[in-house]
């Protein structure tokens, strides 16, 4: 289906670097992007997801060119929208192929881990104000054979995570790649007495694979497994641990 798509961001790049061969235009993600740059590619079809700008998002309506606008939360809307995007573009069984494909590899994993202990888990998405991952991450987590700690998509402070007594700390901020400072922010937010620092149980997943409501969450739900049952499963691509302070 490449063929058909004229324009993307960078971040999908990241998930797909096919979609960077030179091909097709790469514009700004959806919420600095401009209505112009967008139109220039020409799209029949414009597919966003939260946050965007509502203006650009009127500029483009204007123009004529239909848009669609995601939000979702739980794995169940991530479903729903690879439903919905497949059937706009006439490959509905296609796109059930991949919903069913992912269902099965989250139920392995949940299976390969039905005995286990349940560790506590913090999982965030942003470090300034800290915000929890989103709801679909902790559904991951649960399907990992941990507990999620805390309200998942809603800021907390440091104080409130150490209270919670995380086994596992992970960290995978927005736009960040692979580069959250884990040593900086365990030293700066007064965590370094925490069960989880000192087990070096302390992790930064790649962006990609937590935030990116696709397949690529299975890269996610990988490298969470293997951070919370090493004795299970095998280390991945994508995550980087805590060495020491």
């Amino acid at each position: 289906m490449l063929d058909r798509l004229v324009a993307c961001t960078r971040y999908c790049a990241d998930v797909c670097p096919e979609a960077a061969d030179g091909s097709r235009l790469i514009v700004a993600d959806s919420w600095t992007a401009r209505s112009q740059q967008i139109l220039a590619a020409h799209p029949d079809l414009v597919l966003a997801s939260v946050p965007y700008q509502l203006d650009a998002v009127a500029e483009i309506l204007k123009a004529g060119v239909r848009f669609l606008g995601l939000a979702p939360r739980t794995l169940a809307n991530i479903y729903a929208d690879i439903a919905a995007i497949a059937g706009i573009m006439g490959a509905s069984d296609r796109g059930q192929g991949v919903i069913r494909a992912m269902q099965n590899s989250i139920a392995k994993v949940r299976k390969r881990v039905g005995s286990v202990s349940k560790p506590r888990v913090f999982c965030e998405e942003w470090g300034k104000p800290i915000i929890a991952s989103q709801p679909w991450v902790a559904e991951l987590v649960e399907a990992a054979g941990g507990v999620f700690a805390g309200r998942p998509g809603q800021s907390v402070t440091a104080e409130e995570v150490a209270a919670s007594q995380p086994d596992v700390i992970l960290a995978a901020w927005c736009g960040a790649g692979d580069r959250v400072p884990l040593e900086k922010i365990v030293e700066q937010r007064g965590w370094t007495e925490l069960a989880a620092v000192r087990a070096q149980r302390v992790f930064c997943i790649n962006d990609e694979l937590l935030n990116t409501p696709a397949t690529c969450l299975l890269g996610g739900l990988r490298a969470i497994a293997w951070a919370l049952h090493p004795e299970v499963f095998e280390q991945p691509g994508g995550i980087r641990q805590l060495r020491g302070l």
